[in-house]
């Protein structure tokens, strides 16, 4: 809480000089980190305004949690700088534990011990009095909608309920800055839900919050700024709509009945449409001019004698982002080994 306090009197003392702005929560550059063979950091940059959402964006082993490993002190760059509230990460580790939250990719709470029994003991773990502890574990079971589970062993929690302790152990100690590591991985879609209206919550309390996620939708629905990442590398950054912009285009999706339909259309209006792909049975692509493009394909079908399902002009997503950018889509599983085979799993809440 110190922490935060400090933090926040540092950024209204900025905010009062003219033309100063609020440094970065977090700042990254050229970050790079190697595990054996596997080059899993090749030079990340990122910078995280105070009180926004960032989101990391890409598949497996694109390096998202290399990255918020070495950002939460749990393993060491081989090269570059990593600040967190302006602390440099390798230089003073635990300053750095003391002022973040972490919740992994999976929840690492004891399923031996109660709800309320976990939250104590990240209390007592982070120093805090046993008055202050009981007083946060309650506010924290009430807001997340645990009170009346609270003394119940975890083995009765659904992963959800899971999910939403494993966040709230994270923030037993008020950290200003909180690191979530694909928090709503194996989540059903209300469960997913609730715990992004927590999210929006936190920030609009006030919290920085970097966010790691495979999901598209999660990071155009949450995210303040993104940042695509892929195979070590941060190859495109800015808001949804800057990056959705960075395509220029509408998206042409025609559909067949089956996947051999599709690979004729394509091979029918290759000339047409050069960026053309299948997917399955439908053919999709961007176009700089929807109506007048569309018409054209369809006569090149149709020429062809060739049946078509559906035809949609639509504007593009994140995915057709992450496409252009890599390739290949974000759900796509990338054959480097996945960065929790290559680096040692973390600690709920604030790094001791």
């Amino acid at each position: 809480m110190v922490v935060f306090n400090q933090y926040l009197t540092f950024l209204n003392d900025l905010a009062t000089v003219d033309g100063m702005s609020q440094p970065p929560a977090i700042e990254v550059s050229g970050l790079t980190k190697r595990f054996g063979e596997v080059q899993a950091l090749s030079g990340v940059d990122l910078a995280v305004e105070p009180g926004t959402v960032y989101g990391l964006l890409g598949p497996n082993g694109a390096g998202k949690t290399t990255t918020v490993r070495v950002l939460t002190t749990i393993i060491r760059p081989d090269a570059g700088i990593a600040r967190v509230l302006g602390i440099d990460v390798t230089k003073d580790p635990q300053r750095v534990r003391q002022s973040i939250g972490l919740a992994g990719q999976y929840a690492a709470v004891d399923e031996v011990l109660t709800g309320r029994e976990n939250l104590e003991l990240v209390g007592q773990l982070t120093h805090q009095s046993r008055s202050v502890v009981t007083k946060r574990a309650d506010e924290l079971l009430e807001r997340f909608g645990l009170s009346h589970a609270a003394d119940r062993s975890l083995k009765t929690y659904s992963g959800g309920m899971r999910r939403r302790l494993d966040l709230a152990a994270s923030l037993v100690h008020r950290p200003p800055v909180l690191f979530l590591d694909e928090p709503t991985t194996g989540l059903d879609p209300k469960s997913r839900n609730d715990l992004w209206d927590m999210i929006r919550e936190l920030v609009a309390d006030g919290t920085t919050l970097l966010l790691t996620t495979q999901y598209l939708e999660e990071a155009d629905v949450l995210a303040d700024r993104i940042a695509v990442i892929d195979r070590g590398t941060v190859i495109a950054d800015g808001t949804a709509a800057e990056l959705k912009a960075q395509m220029g285009a509408t998206v042409l999706e025609i559909s067949f009945v089956d996947a051999r339909g599709a690979d004729a259309a394509l091979a029918t209006i290759a000339s047409v449409v050069p960026g053309a792909e299948t997917d399955g049975a439908v053919v999709r692509a961007p176009v700089y001019d929807g109506a007048k493009t569309a018409m054209e394909v369809l006569r090149a079908i149709d020429a062809a004698g060739l049946d078509v399902g559906g035809l949609t002009v639509r504007e593009p997503s994140l995915d057709d982002v992450f496409l252009t950018l890599t390739g290949h889509r974000a759900e796509e599983i990338d054959p480097r080994p996945d960065d929790s085979d290559v680096a040692p799993a973390a600690a709920p809440g604030g790094a001791q």
